[in-house]
């Protein structure tokens, strides 16, 4: 069973290449380094300093995950998801996949398991963009000195790892809808629409039960802010929660389905 689950892993890994989901995840990971290294060769004048201070990696980490814990982390989840998914209806290619000698929960589980990689080729990516925001300025400005302090290698792999866990409700629920409807669009309108809820209830002190708040909870945890009601228990043992949740009713709707495709 174990052969057959990694012939079909790698069988939808081969299926995602040079498609929209691929370029999506190099094209989010890369897109805040990118606009920080932009914006500090703007402001080359000021850098000198900058990379002077105290804490400059963790100030970096810190406008790094800003626009992407809120914005393009739960997006670019809701978006890949729905794009892997969508590749069966695009070549109506179902019915043969379901003809194939291999069992429905090999086939559920390994599109799962490449969704689940790829988000975490995006964490690795994401992470080498933020090293390269502050490489490539002091690389190619003058009078800028490589930072004094060293990179928080134990902080940054326990919040890597706390956004991924906060991220998985949000990929077994767009995991869920998307292969119960053809038409893409439904499933990235419904992932659209509860990312927007989860903004809206933010300041709720049941805020929580919205999983796609999760993401946007870790990053407030420590700021001193009145803009969210964040919660007391562990978030992360919820987002865990959530996501074997919705994973089993996924699967049990999944293969109980008449027409699969």
């Amino acid at each position: 069973m174990m052969i057959s689950f990694i012939h079909s892993f790698q069988s939808e890994w081969l299926k995602k290449q040079n498609t929209l989901s691929s370029w999506l995840v190099i094209a989010g990971a890369f897109f805040t380094p990118i606009i920080i290294i932009i914006a500090r060769f703007i402001n080359h004048k000021q850098l000198a300093v900058l990379y002077e201070k105290d804490g400059f990696w963790n100030q970096l980490w810190h406008s790094s995950w800003e626009s992407m814990a809120i914005f393009l982390l739960p997006m670019g989840v809701i978006l890949a998801t729905s794009l892997i998914t969508q590749i069966e209806y695009k070549n109506n290619t179902w019915k043969q996949l379901h003809s194939l000698p291999i069992g429905f929960a090999t086939i559920f589980f390994s599109k799962l398991a490449v969704i689940i990689v790829m988000v975490m080729q995006f964490f690795i990516l994401f992470n080498i963009g933020i090293y390269l925001s502050a490489l490539i300025p002091y690389l190619f400005i003058s009078g800028v000195s490589y930072p004094k302090n060293p990179i928080p290698y134990i902080l940054i792999l326990k919040e890597d790892i706390y956004f991924f866990i906060d991220c998985l409700p949000i990929v077994s629920l767009q995991y869920l809808i998307s292969l119960q409807f053809k038409n893409f669009l439904i499933p990235i309108g419904i992932g659209f629409g509860l990312w927007v809820t989860s903004l809206s209830v933010l300041t709720w002190k049941f805020g929580y039960f919205i999983p796609y708040t999760y993401c946007i909870f870790n990053f407030l945890k420590d700021q001193v802010t009145n803009k969210a009601a964040i919660p007391g228990m562990n978030i992360h043992y919820l987002a865990l929660g959530y996501f074997a949740v919705f994973t089993i009713v996924s699967y049990f709707l999944y293969i109980s389905k008449r027409h699969k495709g």
